[in-house]
């Protein structure tokens, strides 16, 4: 049985443990590409860095996605996802694709 929740949502869900936070987080990252008027943010790899930068704390989320909106690959970079190691570097953080995720 699949719970159709991505990789990025169980980590946001095991990271954001105040209670409510973790919707929230998943809500405005569903809404970034919308707010910024770039695909770029819609991507994984931009939302889990900053997801990832931001620790599980709000604050931090924030700073994350204001640094994303000025130049999408700075927060590639201070997330260490900059370099082209970054899909395993994703699987290590958020695990592998699972195949409900890939369309298999």
């Amino acid at each position: 049985m699949t719970t159709g929740e991505t990789r990025l949502e169980r980590r946001i869900r095991r990271d954001f443990l105040e209670p409510g936070s973790a919707p929230e987080i998943i809500r405005l990252l569903d809404d970034l590409p919308r707010r910024t008027g770039s695909k770029i943010h819609g991507g994984e790899r931009v939302q889990a860095a900053i997801v990832l930068l931001a620790r599980g704390d709000i604050r931090r989320f924030r700073d994350a996605v204001t640094l994303s909106t000025q130049d999408w690959r700075d927060v590639l970079v201070a997330a260490d996802l900059a370099h082209d190691d970054w899909p395993a570097r994703l699987d290590q953080e958020l695990g592998p694709v699972t195949s409900s995720e890939d369309g298999k």
